[in-house]
């Protein structure tokens, strides 16, 4: 019974304020029903014609359109821009609406349920920039995400410090809820809270300022890291030209080291006489561990 199976959940279920003896609605309760009341269109509609906007397209698998997302560096930038912009304003109504509730009326439902929608939400989108800028790194893409991650992580870092949410997961630990909840959901409650601290959520002032300026900058040395070893495994060559070096190993790998060598100038390279071209990308150096005698 984890958050997703709670996600899937009607609206009315799962955004059901009248349990907590509320009446009337209020703008920030009504946009916090909104975070569920859009539907996502259908998977093969998606996949069958071509979504303006593939990088924030939602189906009903919650799954990315990577048919459609290879060729979107243009817009990384304005489409997580928007992307924020929206969770910001989620995040705002959720704040609101947990941080209008007495403790004995927060629950699992009512807290757990819309955040984990935004953070979902969040992560799924930004796993595919971070992985299109792996697999298919060019230098517009590596600009377009150094641009954008400021952003990105100045809202995790919102989430994790937010005040409202925080005294929320306490009021769901410290109340009578929390001996109703199962075991995972306790672990998943208990965890946001400790991340919350850990994320510096006591903090105040210059404290709290410096905190996430060290944030930002680890963050960016992380992604220049990354694009370092990104280089370098993309400089590294092996040449072989000795059939006995490459016993072993399968046709399969042969012929992408042959067809890698031609394209490297060894036009006259074949998978049966080399030279053979080996680099670190997977295809080409896992067949050598497993398999080189």
């Amino acid at each position: 019974q984890g958050i997703r199976q709670c996600a899937a959940r009607s609206q009315r279920e799962v955004f059901g304020f009248a349990a907590t003896g509320k009446s009337g609605a209020t703008p920030a309760r009504d946009a916090v029903r909104a975070l569920a009341s859009k539907p996502a269109r259908s998977f093969a509609a998606m996949a069958s014609s071509v979504v303006e906007k593939p990088l924030l397209a939602e189906t009903e698998l919650g799954t990315p359109l990577y048919d459609q997302v290879k060729n979107t560096t243009d817009r990384v930038v304005p489409d997580l821009k928007e992307l924020l912009a929206q969770l910001n304003g989620q995040l705002d109504a959720l704040e609101g609406s947990v941080g209008g509730l007495a403790p004995a009326e927060v629950t699992w439902e009512n807290l757990v349920v819309p955040l984990e929608k935004i953070v979902d939400r969040l992560g799924k989108t930004w796993s595919v920039v971070t992985h299109l800028k792996a697999v298919c790194d060019t230098e517009a893409l590596r600009k377009a995400v150094e641009e954008v991650q400021p952003e990105q992580v100045a809202f995790s870092l919102r989430l994790s410090q937010s005040e409202a949410l925080y005294r929320g997961f306490k009021a769901i630990k410290e109340g009578a809820q929390w001996a109703t909840l199962s075991e995972p959901r306790q672990r998943i409650v208990a965890e946001n809270l400790r991340d919350a601290e850990l994320a510096g959520v006591a903090l105040q002032g210059e404290e709290k300022e410096k905190f996430n300026a060290i944030q930002q900058e680890l963050s960016k040395l992380s992604t220049k890291f990354s694009n370092n070893v990104l280089d370098g495994t993309k400089a590294y060559v092996k040449t072989i030209t000795a059939k006995e070096d490459v016993d072993g190993l399968p046709a399969s790998a042969l012929a992408l080291a042959s067809q890698t060598a031609k394209s490297k100038g060894h036009e006259n390279s074949t998978a049966e006489e080399g030279p053979w071209i080996f680099t670190l990308d997977i295809p080409s150096y896992l067949p050598v561990m497993l398999h080189a005698k």
